[in-house]
C-alpha cells in the first residue's frame, strides 16, 4: 500500500500531401567529344540536340511513370476504404493501432490521433495513409446498408468530413513501432473513421502486392461550444516540451498535440514501470468569470486502487474525497491546484476563450504492481460547479 504519493509537479515554463518523387539521375551528355575528335560543328550541333531529345525523351518516361504510380496508388487506397465501408473483405497484413484525444476548435471539434503498427515486415519503410470520416446514423440502423447510405450521401454531396491522404516514413523504435500523428476538425457527433495503410511501391518495379492493413474506429466526437464548465480529454503523456513559439496553423495537422507553446508527446500505452512517472495534461475551458475578470479554479487529483470485491477499504471520510467506486481502493491525492488571476497574471485572459492548461507529474516509485484510475476533479470556486475525468492506467512491478 502507497503510504504517501507525495506531490505532483506543475510544468515547468507551462503556458496558458505531398506525395514524394524519386530522383532520376542525369544524363551524361558528351558534346564535346566530337568536337575534339575534329568532326564538323554542324554533326556537332546535331548529335547534341539528339542527346537532349533523348535525355528529354528518358525524363517524360520517368515522369509519366512516376504519375501512373502514383495515380494507381491512390486509386488502390480508395477502394480499399471503399471495400471496408461495402462490408467487403480488406487485408490485414500490418497491425494498426488508434488512440486519440479531443480538444476545442475555432470550428468544430479538433480530433489529435495517433497510429501505431510494425513495419519490420515490409520492404520499404515508406507508406502511404488515408484517413476517412462519415458520419453515423442516429437512428438504430448501423448496419453495412446503413453505413453504404450514409456513405452515399456524403459522397452524393462532393465530400467526406475528413478525406485526407498522405505519404509517412514508417521508422521504428524496438518499443513502441512506428507511431504516426496526425489530426483533423470535425463538428460534433458521431462517426465512423477508416484508415487504411498500404506500402509504397518503386515506380516501373517488379513486384509482389503491396501490404496494406484497413482499420474501423467508431468515434464521438463531444460539443465544446458550450458555455458549461468542462476539459479537453486528459491526455496522457512521454513528455511535455515548450517552444519558442507556437506552430504555425498549417503544420499543426501534423503536429497535432502542439498547444500555444507547449508540444506533447502522447504516452504510446497507459502501463508504466515503478521508476516512470505517470504525466497528464488537459485544458479546462468556460470557467466563470466576473465582470472584474475574476476566476478560481482548483484542480484535484485522486487515486484509487483496483482491489476486487472483497478488497475494497473502509468507507471514505465525508468530504475528504470522492468515495471509491465498487471493487476499487482509495490511495492517496497529490496537493490540489489552483487557478486564479493572482497566481497567473494578469494578461491571462479567460473570458476571451483562453483555455486554463493543467497538468501533473506524478513519480510512480510508491505505487504498488496493480491497476489504477486517477479521478480529475475540476472544481469552478465561483459558482460551484465541477467536472471530473477519468484515467486508466497500470502499474508494473519492474524497476
Amino acid at each position: 500500500m502507497i503510504e504517501q504519493v507525495g506531490q505532483g509537479r506543475m510544468f515547468a515554463g507551462l503556458e496558458p500531401t505531398t506525395l514524394s518523387m524519386r530522383r532520376l539521375a542525369g544524363v551524361l551528355i558528351l558534346a564535346a567529344v566530337p568536337a575534339l575528335l575534329g568532326f564538323p560543328s554542324t554533326g556537332v550541333r546535331a548529335q547534341t540536340d539528339d542527346t537532349a531529345r533523348a535525355r528529354q525523351d528518358s525524363r517524360s518516361d520517368a515522369a509519366r511513370q512516376i504519375e501512373q504510380t502514383q495515380r494507381e496508388e491512390g486509386e488502390a487506397i480508395l477502394a480499399l476504404a471503399d471495400a471496408a465501408m461495402a462490408g467487403k473483405s480488406v487485408p490485414s497484413d500490418l497491425p494498426l493501432g488508434w488512440q486519440n484525444d479531443f480538444v476545442k476548435a475555432q470550428r468544430g471539434t479538433f480530433v489529435p490521433f495517433t497510429l501505431t503498427t510494425d513495419a519490420s515486415g515490409l520492404t520499404r519503410r515508406a507508406a502511404l495513409v488515408y484517413v476517412r470520416a462519415i458520419r453515423r446514423l442516429s437512428s438504430p440502423d448501423r448496419t453495412r446498408q446503413g453505413r453504404e447510405r450514409t456513405a452515399g450521401r456524403d459522397r452524393e454531396q462532393g465530400s467526406y468530413p475528413v478525406d485526407a491522404i498522405f505519404p509517412v516514413d514508417l521508422t521504428t523504435a524496438p518499443a513502441t513501432g512506428s507511431r504516426i500523428h496526425r489530426g483533423f476538425s470535425v463538428p460534433p457527433g458521431e462517426y465512423d473513421v477508416y484508415v487504411v495503410m498500404r506500402e509504397r511501391v518503386d515506380p516501373g518495379a517488379r513486384r509482389a502486392r503491396p501490404k496494406a492493413a484497413v482499420l474501423r474506429q467508431p468515434l464521438s466526437v463531444p460539443d465544446f461550444r458550450t458555455a458549461e464548465l468542462t476539459t479537453s480529454s486528459v491526455i496522457v503523456a512521454d513528455r511535455l516540451n515548450v517552444l519558442a513559439e507556437p506552430v504555425p496553423a498549417d503544420q499543426l495537422a501534423e503536429r497535432p498535440y502542439a498547444i500555444g507553446r507547449n508540444e506533447i508527446t502522447p504516452a504510446a500505452d497507459r502501463e508504466f514501470r515503478r521508476d516512470e512517472e505517470l504525466i497528464v495534461v488537459f485544458l479546462v475551458y468556460n470557467p466563470t468569470v466576473t465582470p472584474e475578470r475574476q476566476f478560481d479554479v482548483r484542480v484535484e487529483y485522486h487515486f484509487y486502487r483496483k482491489a476486487g470485491e472483497a478488497g475494497v477499504g473502509p468507507a471514505a471520510t465525508p468530504g475528504a474525497h470522492p468515495p471509491a467506486r465498487t471493487g476499487e481502493r482509495y490511495i492517496n491525492r497529490t496537493d490540489p491546484q489552483r487557478f486564479n488571476p493572482a497566481l497567473m497574471g494578469a494578461v491571462f485572459s479567460p473570458e476571451s476563450g483562453e483555455p486554463i492548461m493543467a497538468g501533473q507529474v506524478v513519480p510512480l516509485t510508491g505505487f504498488e504492481t496493480g491497476d489504477y484510475r486517477l479521478d480529475v476533479q475540476v472544481i469552478d470556486l465561483l459558482s460551484g460547479k465541477s467536472v471530473s475525468r477519468d484515467v486508466l492506467f497500470k502499474v508494473g512491478s519492474e524497476l
